[in-house]
Protein backbone atom coordinates (compact mmCIF):
# COMPACT_ATOMS: atom_id res chain seq x y z
CA UNK A 1 0.00 0.00 0.00
CA UNK A 2 1.43 3.38 -0.63
CA UNK A 3 0.31 6.35 0.71
CA UNK A 4 -0.12 9.87 -1.24
CA UNK A 5 2.55 12.23 -1.87
CA UNK A 6 2.60 15.23 0.49
CA UNK A 7 3.61 18.99 0.12
CA UNK A 8 5.11 21.44 2.49
CA UNK A 9 2.94 24.72 2.61
CA UNK A 10 3.94 27.76 3.42
CA UNK A 11 2.93 31.27 4.29
CA UNK A 12 4.49 34.51 2.41
CA UNK A 13 6.98 34.75 4.70
CA UNK A 14 8.39 31.07 3.92
CA UNK A 15 7.27 29.94 7.05
CA UNK A 16 6.08 26.24 6.85
CA UNK A 17 2.44 25.93 7.69
CA UNK A 18 1.44 22.31 7.66
CA UNK A 19 1.25 19.82 4.72
CA UNK A 20 -1.52 18.78 2.53
CA UNK A 21 -2.00 16.09 0.03
CA UNK A 22 0.33 16.81 -3.32
CA UNK A 23 -3.37 15.93 -5.36
CA UNK A 24 -5.13 18.59 -3.47
CA UNK A 25 -2.89 21.45 -4.01
CA UNK A 26 -3.00 22.16 -7.83
CA UNK A 27 -6.56 23.73 -8.73
CA UNK A 28 -8.46 27.05 -9.26
CA UNK A 29 -7.68 27.80 -5.10
CA UNK A 30 -3.99 26.80 -4.92
CA UNK A 31 -2.68 27.12 -1.42
CA UNK A 32 1.00 28.84 -1.69
CA UNK A 33 3.34 25.67 -1.19
CA UNK A 34 7.06 24.74 -1.19
CA UNK A 35 8.68 23.04 -4.32
CA UNK A 36 11.79 23.35 -6.58
CA UNK A 37 13.23 24.11 -9.82
CA UNK A 38 16.69 22.64 -11.56
CA UNK A 39 18.48 23.84 -14.11
CA UNK A 40 20.96 20.30 -15.49
CA UNK A 41 24.22 21.78 -17.28
CA UNK A 42 26.71 19.71 -19.16
CA UNK A 43 30.15 19.98 -19.27
CA UNK A 44 29.53 22.47 -22.41
CA UNK A 45 27.30 24.71 -20.39
CA UNK A 46 24.38 23.05 -22.81
CA UNK A 47 21.00 22.80 -20.45
CA UNK A 48 18.28 20.23 -20.56
CA UNK A 49 14.92 21.04 -21.39
CA UNK A 50 12.47 18.55 -20.93
CA UNK A 51 8.73 18.86 -22.12
CA UNK A 52 6.50 17.98 -19.63
CA UNK A 53 4.25 14.81 -20.51
CA UNK A 54 1.05 15.36 -21.57
CA UNK A 55 -1.07 13.94 -19.50
CA UNK A 56 0.28 16.04 -16.39
CA UNK A 57 -2.29 18.76 -14.29
CA UNK A 58 -0.70 21.66 -15.11
CA UNK A 59 0.89 22.75 -18.45
CA UNK A 60 0.89 19.59 -19.95
CA UNK A 61 3.56 19.22 -22.79
CA UNK A 62 5.12 21.87 -22.07
CA UNK A 63 8.89 22.93 -22.72
CA UNK A 64 10.28 23.98 -19.25
CA UNK A 65 13.45 23.95 -17.46
CA UNK A 66 14.80 20.31 -16.48
CA UNK A 67 12.85 19.09 -13.67
CA UNK A 68 10.75 20.79 -11.00
CA UNK A 69 8.95 19.05 -8.04
CA UNK A 70 8.48 19.30 -4.47
CA UNK A 71 10.02 17.80 -1.09
CA UNK A 72 8.54 15.31 1.27
CA UNK A 73 7.20 17.02 4.34
CA UNK A 74 11.45 17.40 6.29
CA UNK A 75 13.34 16.22 3.26
CA UNK A 76 16.19 19.19 2.07
CA UNK A 77 15.83 20.52 -0.81
CA UNK A 78 18.42 19.53 -2.37
CA UNK A 79 18.14 15.52 -1.72
CA UNK A 80 14.65 16.61 -3.31
CA UNK A 81 16.20 17.92 -6.36
CA UNK A 82 18.92 14.45 -6.41
CA UNK A 83 15.56 12.22 -5.85
CA UNK A 84 13.66 13.91 -8.69
CA UNK A 85 16.30 13.76 -11.29
CA UNK A 86 16.61 10.14 -10.87
CA UNK A 87 13.10 9.77 -10.99
CA UNK A 88 12.26 11.57 -13.95
CA UNK A 89 14.94 11.37 -16.17
CA UNK A 90 17.14 8.29 -14.77
CA UNK A 91 20.05 10.64 -13.52
CA UNK A 92 22.49 9.96 -10.87
CA UNK A 93 23.94 12.89 -9.17
CA UNK A 94 25.83 13.85 -6.27
CA UNK A 95 24.37 16.87 -5.70
CA UNK A 96 22.50 20.39 -6.64
CA UNK A 97 23.86 24.21 -6.16
CA UNK A 98 21.29 26.36 -5.21
CA UNK A 99 21.07 29.73 -7.01
CA UNK A 100 17.71 31.78 -6.43
CA UNK A 101 16.78 30.95 -2.62
CA UNK A 102 13.90 32.82 -2.57
CA UNK A 103 12.23 32.65 -5.98
CA UNK A 104 8.60 32.47 -6.05
CA UNK A 105 5.69 32.78 -8.75
CA UNK A 106 2.07 32.32 -9.48
CA UNK A 107 0.83 31.24 -12.82
CA UNK A 108 -2.71 30.39 -13.85
CA UNK A 109 -3.65 27.81 -17.25
CA UNK A 110 -6.49 29.16 -19.51
CA UNK A 111 -8.78 26.11 -17.64
CA UNK A 112 -7.95 28.43 -14.58
CA UNK A 113 -5.91 25.77 -12.43
CA UNK A 114 -2.87 27.48 -11.24
CA UNK A 115 0.33 26.66 -9.90
CA UNK A 116 1.54 28.89 -6.75
CA UNK A 117 5.07 28.42 -5.37
CA UNK A 118 7.90 28.99 -2.86
CA UNK A 119 10.63 27.52 -5.79
CA UNK A 120 13.94 27.65 -5.12
CA UNK A 121 16.23 27.27 -8.28
CA UNK A 122 19.47 24.42 -8.35
CA UNK A 123 21.77 24.19 -11.08
CA UNK A 124 22.73 20.40 -11.43
CA UNK A 125 25.90 19.26 -13.60
CA UNK A 126 25.70 15.99 -15.06
CA UNK A 127 28.46 13.70 -17.45
CA UNK A 128 25.81 10.71 -18.15
CA UNK A 129 23.15 10.09 -20.68
CA UNK A 130 19.42 10.55 -19.70
CA UNK A 131 16.78 8.27 -19.71
CA UNK A 132 13.65 10.21 -19.40
CA UNK A 133 10.43 8.68 -17.25
CA UNK A 134 7.36 8.90 -19.76
CA UNK A 135 5.07 9.05 -16.91
CA UNK A 136 6.73 12.52 -16.30
CA UNK A 137 8.79 13.69 -18.84
CA UNK A 138 7.47 13.90 -22.97
CA UNK A 139 10.51 14.78 -24.74
CA UNK A 140 14.16 16.31 -23.85
CA UNK A 141 16.37 18.30 -25.69
CA UNK A 142 20.07 19.94 -25.11
CA UNK A 143 20.17 23.27 -25.82
CA UNK A 144 23.53 25.96 -25.54
CA UNK A 145 22.68 28.21 -22.28
CA UNK A 146 23.03 31.60 -24.82
CA UNK A 147 20.61 30.08 -27.27
CA UNK A 148 17.73 29.21 -24.91
CA UNK A 149 18.08 32.58 -23.14
CA UNK A 150 18.22 34.37 -26.02
CA UNK A 151 14.96 32.13 -27.30
CA UNK A 152 13.40 32.77 -24.00
CA UNK A 153 14.03 36.59 -23.93
CA UNK A 154 13.40 37.42 -27.18
CA UNK A 155 9.77 35.27 -26.69
CA UNK A 156 10.79 32.83 -29.62
CA UNK A 157 10.88 29.69 -27.36
CA UNK A 158 7.08 28.42 -25.67
CA UNK A 159 8.18 27.52 -22.26
CA UNK A 160 6.10 27.42 -18.96
CA UNK A 161 5.71 30.60 -16.95
CA UNK A 162 8.00 29.95 -14.33
CA UNK A 163 10.90 28.74 -16.62
CA UNK A 164 10.35 32.23 -18.34
CA UNK A 165 10.25 34.54 -14.97
CA UNK A 166 13.43 32.31 -13.47
CA UNK A 167 15.44 32.82 -16.61
CA UNK A 168 16.88 36.45 -16.72
CA UNK A 169 17.12 35.86 -13.10
CA UNK A 170 19.29 32.96 -13.82
CA UNK A 171 21.32 35.30 -16.65
CA UNK A 172 21.88 38.15 -14.21
CA UNK A 173 24.45 35.64 -12.46
CA UNK A 174 26.58 35.37 -15.46
CA UNK A 175 27.01 34.68 -18.86
CA UNK A 176 28.30 31.47 -18.25
CA UNK A 177 26.50 28.81 -16.37
CA UNK A 178 29.41 26.99 -15.54
CA UNK A 179 30.48 30.14 -13.08
CA UNK A 180 27.69 30.76 -11.57
CA UNK A 181 28.18 31.39 -7.56
CA UNK A 182 25.66 29.40 -5.58
CA UNK A 183 23.76 31.13 -3.09
CA UNK A 184 24.14 30.08 0.69
CA UNK A 185 21.55 27.94 2.28
CA UNK A 186 21.25 30.10 4.60
CA UNK A 187 19.10 32.49 2.25
CA UNK A 188 16.53 29.75 1.96
CA UNK A 189 13.28 30.31 3.25
CA UNK A 190 12.63 29.38 6.94
CA UNK A 191 10.60 26.15 5.54
CA UNK A 192 13.43 25.13 3.11
CA UNK A 193 16.05 25.06 5.46
CA UNK A 194 17.16 21.56 6.55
Amino acid sequence: MTTEEHVVLVDRDGHALGTAPKSSVHGRETPLHLAFSSYVFDQEGRVLLTRRADHKITWPGVWTNSCCGHPLPGEALDRAVVRRLSYELGLSVEGADLMLPSFSYRAAMANGIVEHELCPVYRVMVDSPVAPNPEEVGETRWMPWKEFEEGTRNGLLAISPWCKEQVPLLTDLGSDPLTWQPASPAALPAAARP
